[in-house]
Formats: structure tokens, C-alpha cells, sequence
């Protein structure tokens, strides 16, 4: 099967702008998924906004994953609900598209992204430009078939070091291949950057645990802030994670995760965290 449009794509329908600088949308998260995580609602968020750049330019050039200065992470998407998506554009040009954006499920937000920069490249060494226009007019009249998205592998980094309850290292892999390849991108495979930010999650999530904020309580991940992806990340990478507490008190706390290729960095994120009592 061919599972361009399919395998990672998270907006089933555009709706009719209420400004030029306005564009919002809506996906079915498949209730045959086992989970959809939060760093998918973003990358629906995102690609509402690269569809809004794209058209803009032609379809000449797209935006790639760059930098988010701040991801609120506010619930969880479920299976079986419909994500509104919302994006408010501030810029878009040959360069680059700047905009902020929400998620929402039955008016409960999910994420909040802002100020967030796309860097934009070359469509054609990518994707099929004429495919994409297609697609767009798709997306922006009866809307595409919802459902198709068959969920992702677990991406768990392989812990390696650090001192417990303060600093965590791992080693991640890349999968060699994946159905979400199909998609991200057809003409050159990249491994995407919400997925990335996933298995960062993951690593935080990990060592937050290992230090609780009293009895009885323990850490939820509430904010992500200064995201960046500085490389495309190609198939079958290895690639070095370290997450590390930088801030710490009953109230709130922080961990730095950093990903590395040998010695080139690939990304880093801030990650906050607010206490809750255990039910």
C-alpha cells in the first residue's frame, strides 16, 4: 500500500479562512490507534501551518521542522477525538514561515505552540510538488478520508548513563525504516522532528520520576520551551541524548535534554514541570 498522505499526515480537512493570515483545520485521531502522543498534535498544528506556506509560495518551497519558543503541553490527545487545529500566521516568505497555533478536542485544549520559525527548502527534492497541490485541494473541499494513520513503533531511548534522580544519557535509534517515512519525505526520507521531540519526552519523563517533588506527588511535563532542530535526521541514525536537571524546587523544575550525532548537535529543548499529588 502506498501510504504517502496516510502513514503521517494529521490534517484531514481545511476549513475556509476567516483572514489571510488565518488558517485552521481538523483530524480524526483513529480510535484503532493504542495511543496518540502530544508531540503528534503539535506536528498537526505544524503541518496545518506548512500547508498555509506552501500554498502561499506555489508549492515551490516547504517549511521543515526549526524552532518552537514555547510548546504548552495542557492534555492528551485521545483515540477517537477530533483535533481542531488552529494557526495564526505572523510571517511567510521564500525563507521561512513564522506562526503560532493550538490543538483542541471538544473545546478542551491539547497544545499550545508559539512563535514558532520553519525553515523553508526546496519542495521538489522532497515531495511531488503536483501531488501536494492536489492534496491541498483535497484538504481544502470534501476533505480527505479519515482513519488511515496506523500509529508509530515505540521510541524508547536506550538509557546508557547519567546519576540517578539528576542526569540521564541514552542512546536513541533511528529506525531503519517505517511506514512514516512514506510521508516524511517521499524523495528523501527524514526522521520527523515531533518524533524526535517524543522520545526526548520520553527521556525526561524517565528521569522526573527517579525524583519526585515530595511524598506522594510526582512531576507532569507542562511546557516545552526553546526547541530547536538544528539537522535532518536521515534513517538508521544513532544518535546521543542527555537530559539533565538544571532547576529544581517543590514548585516547579527543569530538565535540559540535548541530542547529539557524535560530536554535531542535532536539537535541544527546555523541558518545565509541575508537581501533582499521586491519585
Amino acid at each position: 500500500m502506498n501510504n504517502h498522505f496516510c502513514a503521517f499526515s494529521f490534517v484531514d480537512r481545511i476549513h475556509p479562512g476567516r483572514s489571510p493570515d488565518h488558517i485552521s483545520g481538523s483530524y480524526l485521531v483513529p480510535s484503532s490507534v493504542c495511543a496518540f502522543p502530544v508531540s503528534l498534535a503539535a506536528e498537526a498544528v505544524g503541518q496545518l501551518a506548512a500547508w498555509a506556506a506552501m500554498a502561499a509560495v506555489n508549492f515551490e518551497r516547504r517549511p521543515v521542522a526549526g524552532i518552537a519558543s514555547r510548546f504548552e503541553l495542557l492534555n492528551s490527545p485521545q483515540p477517537g477525538q477530533w483535533l481542531d487545529l488552529s494557526v495564526d500566521i505572523e510571517t511567510i516568505d521564500s525563507d521561512a514561515i513564522a506562526y503560532s497555533g493550538t490543538a483542541s478536542a471538544s473545546g478542551v485544549p491539547l497544545i499550545r505552540l508559539q512563535h514558532c520559525v520553519g525553515p523553508m527548502v526546496a519542495v521538489a527534492d522532497f515531495d511531488d510538488p503536483q501531488a501536494l497541490r492536489e492534496r491541498f485541494a483535497l484538504l481544502c473541499g470534501p476533505g480527505a478520508a479519515p482513519g488511515r494513520f496506523g500509529g508509530i513503533p515505540p521510541l524508547i531511548p536506550d538509557r546508557s548513563g547519567g546519576e540517578p534522580g539528576s542526569s540521564a544519557t541514552a542512546v536513541f535509534q533511528v529506525p531503519t525504516d517505517g511506514a512514516f517515512f512514506a510521508d516524511h519525505f517521499p524523495r528523501r526520507p527524514v526522521f520527523p522532528g515531533s518524533l524526535l521531540m517524543h522520545a526526548k519526552l520520553e527521556l525526561a519523563r524517565a528521569l522526573a520520576s527517579e525524583a519526585p517533588p515530595a511524598p506522594g506527588a510526582a512531576w507532569v511535563l507542562s511546557a516545552v520551551l526553546d526547541m530547536k532542530l538544528r539537522a535532518f535526521v536521515p534513517p538508521g541514525k544513532i544518535l546521543d541524548m542527555e537530559a539533565r536537571f538544571t532547576d529544581r524546587s517543590s514548585e516547579s523544575s527543569a530538565i535540559l535534554v540535548e541530542t547529539k550525532s557524535g560530536e554535531r548537535p542535532v536539537g535541544s529543548a527546555r523541558v518545565f514541570l509541575t508537581p501533582t499529588a499521586i491519585p
